[in-house]
């Protein structure tokens, strides 16, 4: 990733005892824009102070911080309005003093300094909100964007940097298609609370933005409450126009609404005003796609708003319109590593119905075209000029064969021998495809559909039976967590030994009883194929130099796998280094800590963690996938993930060592009941005051008993309790270093809200529960 340095360095000095809040983004507005553009970027957040740096991830862009803007509280309003009505005072009596004088100088003069400072009180005062709707982004830092001619098309991510470190990744794109914005509203307009008709007409007291656009191009806007937003557009008959909105594929989820996103709606109108068309939602994808045939010459109009008339500065879209291409399918859905797979392609202005796709490596790729005579080419990236959306193809190891009709029923079924990927499509409305293998007594079978995590629409059910029509097991959906933007995990997952040697039957249909050419699948029939995928949260590290950082390391085991997986920096920069960097046999997660250099840097450090294990005698490498834990609606979460894994490297100005080490062997052995003495090597005090140790959400059952910290060798005792753990239970221990504030008054040394700065964490200190 390269990295864009903004206006100034990270801070090298820590300016106070108490650790600001690390940065949070929560919208970018305009979320993208086009090569060879220079335009000025709004970034909505939380502790957002001190904002100095931009970074985008790719090549060919540069951005300079301009400013940042934070609410006033009610404290500061209160006493601009005493300056405020002051200035005004003086202002009166300077009039009366002239007036007195006849037209002399008075000692009372307001002058143009009092005027300017009086404007400016008043403007600082119009943005004044007693109760912001959402305080995670009632701070605003702008930036200036600059996108070279020659960058990169596509979807990048951008952090912010600020005292306190780095921000989380936001989506901000690149384009090739001419970019237009929507045109900003008097401040004082009235907004609809919501409700409204879905007629296309709008709330009377929330006006639309009504605005020309020359397709093709790409729209920017933000939906505030009660808006409806209009662009106009002139048509020429027999276009086939595309409308598709990114809102949700910007901001996967919401933590404080429901349904935890923006729930963007298309209408398209005629000059009238009359409704052509409508849609709300692609499929399952929230964002709506529309296509229309233009039927004659002349002017419509484009109109986007909430579902129910919501809207807040986070609910931003990228509108892509005109004669542009877009797949809606493809078939087959996958094939085969190192072999050529033709895949016939569906959708509106495709330059081409099929494409040969060659893999060379498992897992998924994504297939992008172009239209009609604006490139000859396809390709399985997203570099071509105006290409489609991207589409998701799954490579494979295993052998691949084709559906065959009619397989309706039992007495149809098409036979297949295991292990093998089937690749089919639910072709119509109450289609059902049973497929006939041969098994043995204590075989163990698995039975995997994939669709909808390949963009099918198929909401998929798996039936199994044996010859005589016994169901053995049955399943709808199947939650994967490492299909992070999915929320209805709606493939198809069974698991079983059989029972008896014999014939058994496979039965896949939709749950809705739905088909159609677009509900492809790909259906895995085979053992169990054990292995595991990694996502490590977060995706942008903050630590001070020398200390280490808690980290968490999903382990998303599949098919079974049970076994330990080793992890480790592939070729990390100086003085980086993982702590307890080992998944324990059977555990979906592992908490670590990532050490940093002892010297901070003004830019980030990429970082590339991956997991090795044994299965069957040879050994899996997987890379970990950065992501953010994502709260969706005030209750669900997701793993979502990250382009890149960076990490910040923030405080003192000049080197210093390693803050902390632990000094006996590890794994420490823990007696059930009983408890382990740990020797560390830890300053007891620091510039901000004493230091203090504190267990970091240890696991039930485990308690720090004792802090021994001296000039030699400080001591950790670490107890257990026999009812709450048992022999074997492995993992690792977080211990958070602070500084006690030296001015705190001792007897309020228990309370839980007293000041006490964070220094870091020591690196975690892997722990085994042994025999009593």
């Amino acid at each position: 990733m390269t990295r864009l340095l903004v206006c100034l360095m990270f801070s090298l000095v820590v300016s106070s005892p108490a650790q600001p809040a690390p940065p949070h983004i929560g919208y970018i507005y305009p979320a993208g824009g086009r090569q060879g553009t220079k335009f000025e970027v709004a970034i909505g957040g939380q502790f957002l102070d001190s904002a100095t740096n931009a970074f985008v991830s790719g090549n060919g862009v540069r951005a300079i911080v301009i400013d940042h803007v934070k609410p006033l509280t009610p404290k500061q309003a209160k006493d601009l309005r005493e300056e405020m009505i002051a200035l005004q005072e003086k202002r009166q009596n300077s009039a009366a003093d002239g007036k007195r004088a006849g037209g002399m100088d008075s000692t009372n003069v307001f002058t143009a300094g009092d005027r300017s400072l009086l404007l400016e009180i008043r403007k600082k005062l119009s943005t004044f909100i007693r109760q912001p709707a959402s305080p995670a982004i009632a701070e605003k830092v702008t930036i200036e964007i600059t996108i070279e001619p020659d960058a990169e098309p596509g979807t990048r991510e951008l952090r912010l940097a600020t005292l306190a470190g780095l921000s989380n990744p936001m989506s901000f794109c690149i384009g090739q298609l001419p970019e237009f914005r929507k045109q900003a509203l008097p401040a004082e307009r009235p907004f609809a609370r919501n409700g409204g008709p879905r007629d296309g007409s709008e709330p009377r007291d929330a006006p639309p933005t009504d605005m020309l656009v020359t397709l093709p191009a790409v729209i920017n806007g933000q939906i505030l409450p009660g808006e409806v937003d209009r662009y106009r557009f002139h048509a020429l008959k027999g276009q086939r126009l595309l409308f598709a909105v990114s809102a949700r594929d910007l901001i996967p989820y919401l933590a404080d609404a429901v349904p935890g996103w923006f729930q963007a709606t298309l209408s398209l109108c005629d000059a009238k005003g009359k409704e052509l068309a409508y849609n709300d939602d692609f499929r399952f994808h929230p964002d709506p796609v529309l296509f229309f045939a233009v039927p004659r010459d002349g002017e419509y109009s484009v109109r986007i708003k909430d579902a129910i008339y919501r809207g807040r500065d986070d609910f931003v879209y990228r509108l892509t319109a005109g004669e542009l291409p877009f797949i809606t399918s493809i078939f087959p859905l996958g094939g085969p590593v190192g072999a050529k797979t033709t895949v016939a392609l569906s959708g509106w202005n495709l330059a081409t119905n099929r494409i040969v796709v060659e893999p060379r490596e498992p897992g998924n790729q994504f297939l992008s075209v172009c239209a009609p005579g604006n490139a000859p080419e396809t390709s399985a990236s997203n570099r071509l000029a105006y290409g489609s959306n991207l589409i998701p193809f799954a490579a494979g190891v295993l052998p691949e064969c084709l559906e065959n009709e009619p397989n309706d029923s039992a007495a149809q079924a098409q036979a297949i021998t295991l292990p093998v990927v089937v690749n089919g499509r639910i072709d119509h409305p109450g289609d059902s495809d049973v497929f006939k293998f041969e098994g043995h007594a204590g075989d163990p079978v698995v039975a995997e559909v994939c669709a909808r995590r390949l963009d099918s629409p198929l909401d998929s059910t798996l039936r199994l039976t044996d010859s005589a029509g016994r169901e053995l097991a049955f399943n709808d959906d199947h939650e994967d967590k490492a299909s992070g933007l999915n929320t209805h995990h709606a493939d198809s997952y069974l698991a079983l030994v059989l029972p008896a040697d014999g014939v058994y039957y496979l039965c896949l249909r939709d749950a809705q009883r739905a088909g159609g050419p677009e509900y492809g699948y790909r259906l895995r029939v085979s053992a169990p194929q054990p292995d595991f995928a990694l996502r490590v949260v977060p995706a942008s590290i903050t630590l001070r130099a020398g200390t280490a950082v808690p980290i968490t390391v999903y382990a998303l085991r599949e098919d079974g796998f049970t076994n330990e997986i080793r992890l480790a920096l592939i070729d990390p920069p100086p003085g980086f280094a993982l702590n307890g960097a080992l998944a324990p046999p059977g555990q979906d997660l592992v908490r670590l800590t990532l050490s940093g250099p002892t010297a901070p840097r003004d830019t980030p450090f990429s970082l590339v963690i991956e997991g090795s294990a044994m299965v069957r005698g040879r050994a899996l490498t997987r890379q970990a996938v950065a992501a953010e834990d994502m709260m969706q609606a005030f209750a669900y979460r997701h793993l979502v993930p990250a382009r890149d894994l960076e990490a910040a490297v923030i405080g003192w100005s000049r080197p210093r060592a390693s803050f902390a080490r632990i000094l006996d062997e590890t794994p420490i052995k823990i007696p059930a009941g009983g408890a382990a003495h740990v020797r560390i090597d830890i300053p007891p005090n620091t510039f901000f005051g004493k230091v203090e140790l504190e267990l970091n959400d240890p696991p039930v059952g485990i308690a720090m008993q004792k802090v021994s910290l001296g000039a030699g060798a400080s001591e950790l005792l670490l107890a257990s309790d026999g009812d709450k753990v048992k022999p074997g239970m492995r993992g690792n221990l977080i211990v958070n270093a602070f500084a006690e504030n030296p001015t705190a008054n001792p007897k309020q040394k228990a309370a839980p809200n007293r000041r006490r700065p964070p220094i870091g964490a020591l690196p975690a200190i892997p722990f085994e529960i042994t025999e009593p």
